[in-house]
């Protein structure tokens, strides 16, 4: 077991500043043609460009995985932490937290640590993840509003919304997908914010003529059932987008109902439209839905200890598999349907979708999880667990769930807000207390 050292790679920090000088000219060329086309590419999901790495939540990364690491750097970033790390194909990491200087979206070097910006948004911006496109433009909400950045933390644009975004996804067609945790959706242009289709609220939309002296609620009301998926958080979790057929599925929980739903919807034909909802979420969801490789499978979990597969076509439910703990945060599911779930009193186990039917594969009550499992090429997986005080990165195999590698996290405390793998194959893990820690591969 080792516990790593903190120092700077000069060959990687070359390669990484000769990646922002290409990207900024390309930036340069696309914003100085002064056209309407939309050609700053989202990117192929190279690094970890959303909190659960793409569209479809699958908190499974392409880059083959590396079976020995070493702590390369950690830093305190001077407030609480939320959401997973995002970092973009060239390394740049972005999340969003609270500090006593207003500091909102904090954006680190790789090599180093070291912070490229931090800009003040509303105090609520920690409970919005950041996206990431080809061009490290960041995306991310705030106390009313989806802003967005280039790579150098200059604001390029801001949209008025209802609420604060607690999803904030790319579409297929690369549109921002913007959701509140009091229920408005909003897709809007890349390029300049503007709304693409009406606006929907999930609620349905308030009536003044009938309550004429109905307020508009505070931005950040009920956000503090939405990291268990209380009653009060409308909804709670990252939306799930089928990039194919243009659906995306999001857990909403509807004033006065006994349980939360898994809604479906389609973008599409200049608007968003309802598909179907399926009120199988007891007690509510921490769970952001995962969509299945081939699209035709959604996965979720409940309050009540539950992992759920539903038809992605009308929302009946395949299996319901009882964990043992309340799974939160994220289900990484590989294209096999080898599913990781994540959970803060929960282990490390690996279920198996046969369709119809689920199974256990592996289970390793030992490790108790502190952060959220996920999936690299080569059948390597990363998770944080409690090992004796402490916590540790544990780098595992996923057909098995044996133990390849352990690596200290030194003097952590509490439990971590996701993993996110870059695409040089380093893992980044955030505390939820505040303090980021960097592991690079061994060469």
């Amino acid at each position: 077991m080792r516990t790593g050292s903190v120092r700077a790679g000069s060959g990687r920090a070359r390669r990484a500043a000769l990646v922002v000088l290409v990207a900024s000219v390309a930036g340069v060329m696309v914003t100085g043609c002064g056209t309407a086309v939309d050609d700053i590419t989202v990117g192929p999901g190279a690094g970890w460009p959303a909190a659960y790495h793409d569209l479809r939540n699958s908190a499974v990364t392409p880059v083959e995985g590396a079976r020995r690491m070493t702590l390369n750097w950690s830093r305190p970033v001077g407030g609480p932490v939320e959401m997973p790390v995002a970092i973009g194909r060239d390394g740049q990491m972005f999340l969003t937290t609270r500090t006593q200087s207003g500091c909102a979206i904090l954006s680190l070097q790789m090599p180093t640590g070291r912070k490229r910006f931090c800009n003040q948004l509303g105090p609520n911006a920690v409970s919005s993840p950041t996206v990431v496109d080809g061009m490290s433009n960041s995306y991310v909400g705030d106390d009313g509003a989806v802003n967005s950045f280039n790579y150098l933390g200059q604001p390029r644009w801001r949209t008025p919304v209802a609420g604060v975004p607690v999803s904030v996804q790319f579409t297929g067609d690369g549109r921002v997908l913007s959701v509140t945790q009091s229920g408005q959706i909003d897709i809007l242009s890349r390029q300049t914010g503007a709304r693409e289709v009406p606006t929907l609220q999930l609620l349905g939309d308030a009536d003044f003529l009938a309550y004429p002296g109905l307020t508009r609620p505070a931005s950040g009301q009920g956000l503090d059932d939405c990291l268990s998926g209380g009653p009060r958080c409308a909804v709670a979790n990252i939306s799930a987008v089928d990039a194919d057929s243009g659906r995306f599925f999001v857990t909403v929980w509807e004033p006065g109902r006994p349980a939360a739903s898994l809604v479906a919807l389609s973008y599409g034909d200049g608007e968003v439209k309802r598909l179907w909802s399926a009120e199988v979420l007891a007690q509510g969801s921490g769970t952001s839905p995962t969509v299945s490789a081939d699209g035709g499978t959604i996965y979720v979990g409940d309050n009540t200890d539950r992992l759920i597969a539903l038809d992605a076509a009308d929302g009946r439910p395949k299996w319901v598999r009882q964990l043992g703990f309340t799974p939160r945060g994220v289900l990484s599911v590989s294209a096999d349907g080898l599913i990781l779930p994540a959970g803060e009193q929960g282990y490390l186990l690996a279920v198996r979708d046969n369709g119809d039917t689920s199974e256990i594969v592996w289970e390793r009550k030992d490790l108790m999880l502190r952060g959220a499992p996920v999936q690299a090429a080569g059948g390597v997986g990363y998770t944080v667990a409690a090992i004796g005080a402490g916590l540790s990165l544990i780098t595992f195999d996923t057909e098995t769930g044996g133990t390849i590698d352990s690596d200290v996290l030194p003097n952590a405390q509490g439990v971590t807000t996701g993993t996110s793998v870059s695409a040089e194959g380093d893992v980044v893990v955030a505390t939820r207390i505040g303090e980021v820690f960097a592991f690079e591969p061994e060469r």
